[in-house]
């Protein structure tokens, strides 16, 4: 199978995975930190890297019936949110394409 082609991100503050360390997302890319996730507060990111995605979904939360696929750590499979596809409600929609990731599933690395 080979090994996975892993993302390796440049900017000076980086969300990585908690499990083994493989970047997820750039602090720049944060569109929200308002949000709510399984485990504890969860922050709404525009890009993800080094993630994979699970079977889309419809899923209740609390903003309403969402269409969902969880994320995946490609190197640790740890789920670490889940990305929104599809959202009914028109006041929803900017969700669309942008993925949670949970605080408690990442840690902080770079210059703080």
């Amino acid at each position: 199978m080979g090994r996975p082609f892993k993302q390796y991100l440049d900017g000076p503050r980086i969300y990585s995975c908690s499990t083994c360390r493989s970047h997820v997302a750039d602090h720049d890319d944060i569109v929200s930190k308002a949000f709510q996730g399984r485990h504890g507060r969860a922050y709404l990111f525009s890009n993800v890297v080094n993630v994979t995605w699970g079977p889309k979904e419809e899923r209740l939360l609390i903003t309403g019936v969402h269409t969902v696929a969880d994320i995946y750590c490609t190197t640790c499979n740890t789920v670490l949110g889940w990305k929104y596809e599809h959202a009914r409600e028109e006041r929803e929609k900017y969700k669309e394409g942008k993925s949670i990731v949970e605080k408690a599933k990442v840690m902080k690395e770079g210059s703080w």
